[in-house]
């Protein structure tokens, strides 16, 4: 029955994710262009969704320590089903920040408590499982752009969000199943016993410094995805590129997470976690300084997939490493907390990039996101230890 849930969760998770991305790449950015936002107001609506996880991601993780997994599960997909709707009212950019708020919460909530529920299921090679989880959501994420692409090239914005809200139905569908197929096992009498030992490994967890520095990977990282995620496409359409390519270029990045994520998960299990996250931030860098000194579709595509390969190489071992730092009862909470301070990360980065784009060259702002991941690797590979997880649990 584990091995069956845990198929079922890493569809709904595909499911969720495609229906998130489709969302917002790349028809946010030329959306909310056309609804006249300028570059910084089009970074803070690129954010908005993120700034509702720093919220919401850590009470997300601690609750589903406390309630279980499933009812937050179920919250996620019911806003994975209405939020795009909501996308079809939108007149001005304002409204459609406040839209991305609202859409944020589904991904707020299923972040931190699927990424939970996939250790509860792995008591061994948890990082292999955790990737091939994320290879699910990931191949939802690569597929996304594609279909956006080509829905934006052959009709309206309209048909785009009409595709996003049919697959959050077909996710809300299966983490009903998911609900059907497995039993709630944390009784209220046992939640409460976890929900007075999590107040202590809160405390714990905030003070672990290797977490906290796994956490801050997470948000450099992530920020720079953030930032390519809202500006390539603008950047790719301002040396010629059309809007179909510009998905393509998308989806090899994507493409290169799904293939990379269970192999890298795997090779953090047998040889450690460090050395694996700091290449992998190295090759981001390397790559995100790249992105605008090209203008043509092959070689961007060939670098957004370089950048793909870094982040699959860092984040496979990231949520492993934090899963197996924190306590068994505590890893949605420590979970929660890495993905608040990662969305952090995936908020400052739009908004960083937006502003610098009001004043100064594509070229100059990726550049300045580059170096900022590079003194993210330099900082971890300085400061976080090097031993294995079994000896600081």
């Amino acid at each position: 029955m584990k091995y069956s849930a845990f198929l079922m969760l890493c569809s709904v998770g595909g499911l969720a994710i495609f229906s998130s991305t489709i969302a917002k790449n790349p028809v946010l950015p030329i959306l909310a262009q056309t609804l006249g936002a300028n570059p910084a107001t089009i970074g803070a609506i690129a954010a908005a969704s993120t700034l509702t996880g720093i919220l919401v991601s850590f009470p997300a993780g601690l609750l589903s320590d406390y309630w279980g997994r499933k009812p937050l599960l179920l919250l996620a997909g019911v806003v994975f089903c209405t939020a795009p709707l909501a996308y079809l009212l939108v007149s001005t950019p304002w409204q459609l920040a406040l839209v991305r708020v609202y859409h944020g919460l589904a991904t707020a909530i299923l972040g931190p408590v699927a990424m939970a529920y996939v250790t509860d299921l792995a008591p061994t090679h948890r990082g292999e499982r955790l990737g091939w989880y994320s290879s699910f959501t990931l191949a939802g994420r690569a597929i996304a752009p594609i279909v956006g692409g080509l829905l934006l090239s052959i009709s309206t914005w309209q048909s785009v969000y009409v595709v996003c809200a049919i697959a959050g139905i077909l996710a809300l569908l299966g983490i009903k199943l998911l609900l059907n197929q497995t039993q709630q096992t944390n009784r209220h009498r046992e939640a409460r016993q976890k929900l007075a030992l999590n107040r202590i490994a809160i405390g714990n967890i905030l003070y672990h410094r290797t977490i906290l520095l796994t956490s801050l990977v997470e948000a450099a990282q992530f920020g720079a995805f953030g930032a390519v995620e809202a500006f390539l496409p603008l950047y790719a359409l301002s040396v010629g590129i059309d809007k179909a390519a510009v998905g393509l270029v998308f989806s090899s990045q994507v493409g290169v997470k799904v293939l990379a994520r269970p192999f890298m998960g795997r090779i953090s299990d047998c040889h450690g976690r460090k050395q694996q996250i700091i290449l992998g931030l190295l090759l981001a860098s390397v790559s995100m300084f790249l992105f605008c000194q090209v203008k043509t579709v092959l070689l961007l595509t060939l670098i957004s997939g370089v950048f793909g390969l870094g982040i699959a190489i860092a984040s496979a071992a990231t949520s492993a490493l934090v899963a197996d730092l924190a306590p068994a009862n505590s890893r949605g909470t420590a979970l929660g907390i890495m993905s608040a301070i990662m969305d952090v990360g995936q908020a400052s980065g739009p908004l960083l990039l937006g502003l610098l784009l009001m004043y100064t060259s594509y070229q100059i702002s990726f550049s300045v996101v580059s170096g900022l991941l590079l003194a993210t690797a330099v900082l971890f590979t300085l400061t976080a230890r090097d031993i294995s997880a079994k000896s600081e649990v």
